[in-house]
């Protein structure tokens, strides 16, 4: 998401001095939210090397929101050949002011976060949720491109692996977890979000996500479900879950990671047995490589802080669609 910085106002104006252009011209083409402004047009096809005739480029930034969604029929499949008008949106309840862009997105960079959770309550099928692990990263990040992380978790998380695009760091990250002790999941996609992903400022579009290996179970957090689901929509995170539970009932945890999945635009796997974990990777990474983005300029803004809900649903019979719920407006004292 992208928010106006007001400060740099008075930056605009004076390197708009220093380049010669009307300082009242500069404030306005700011203040309307123009993509760019050039220094000088008479100069646009000038070498960048004479210091005479060089051209500064000012870029104002405008109130935008970017949402990844997913769009499925009726039997789960993904459809992969929609477009804008196929589509109804709305940001705290009104449609956006105006639709900057809309494009099928299946090559984003993905920066993820694997978190697995090592309690003793994960005993049974832990060998092979790191072998399913490993392969999925194995098959997922790409060298030179995506990027992504280990995290333990019992009562306490521990990163195992920093991000990285070696997937044989990424594996030896995994193999070097020793299940045990209390749950602190919460606490563990908290920090992830928080520490990790919100504090990743790429220099080009990316996908963030998170994929969870737990039952869900929490019983040592400090933070709780609301404020760890927060954290993931400040940092416009998706979340998966592959739940670990192999009891064949639904349990208060797996409710847990439906609602953690959910308010992400993330999905949460159940797999019954152990080679259903491996197909639950699977999914996440055709997932990841099938959605759609969309991005507008929201009706009614203010930079007051508040929840945002966003409503993305398809014009199309049959149509799923599957987005986050919303997100948090920056605080005006953030843009000050």
């Amino acid at each position: 998401m992208k928010y106006t910085n007001w400060n740099s106002r008075f930056f605009i104006l004076f390197l708009a001095t220093l380049a010669g252009i009307s300082p009242l011209r500069a404030q306005s083409a700011y203040v309307s939210g123009l993509p760019t402004l050039n220094a000088s047009n008479a100069t646009a096809g000038a070498s960048v090397d004479d210091p005479q005739n060089s051209m500064i480029t000012l870029h104002a930034r405008v109130n935008e929101v970017n949402v990844l969604f997913i769009a499925t029929d009726k039997h789960g499949k993904f459809v992969r050949d929609l477009n804008q008008n196929d589509f109804s949106i709305l940001d705290d309840h009104k449609p956006p002011q105006a639709i900057l862009n809309f494009r099928r997105e299946i090559d984003l960079p993905l920066h993820m976060g694997l978190l697995i959770d090592v309690s003793g309550s994960v005993d049974s099928r832990f060998d092979f949720e790191q072998s399913a692990a490993t392969s999925f990263l194995e098959h997922t990040v790409r060298a030179h491109f995506d990027k992504a992380f280990v995290m333990a978790f019992n009562s306490h998380s521990q990163l195992t692996q920093d991000f990285t695009d070696s997937t044989a760091l990424l594996s030896k990250g995994i193999h070097s977890l020793h299940n045990g002790g209390g749950t602190a999941l919460y606490d563990a996609v908290y920090r992830a979000c928080k520490d990790k992903l919100l504090k990743d400022h790429p220099d080009r579009p990316v996908r963030k996500a998170i994929i969870i290996v737990s039952d869900g179970e929490d019983n040592q957090s400090e933070v709780t479900k609301a404020q760890a689901i927060e954290m993931a929509q400040r940092a416009e995170v998706i979340i998966y879950a592959i739940s670990t539970d192999d009891s064949g009932l639904v349990m208060r945890g797996d409710k847990v990671l439906q609602q953690l999945a959910e308010a992400t635009g993330g999905r949460a796997f159940f797999p019954f047995k152990m080679k259903d974990i491996t197909h639950s990777f699977a999914a996440i990474e055709d997932e990841l490589r099938s959605q759609y983005i969309v991005s507008y300029k929201p009706a009614d803004f203010d930079a007051d802080g508040r929840y945002r809900t966003i409503e993305i649903s398809s014009l199309k019979k049959d149509l799923q669609v599957r987005a986050r719920k919303g997100y948090f407006a920056p605080a005006a004292a953030q843009q000050q």
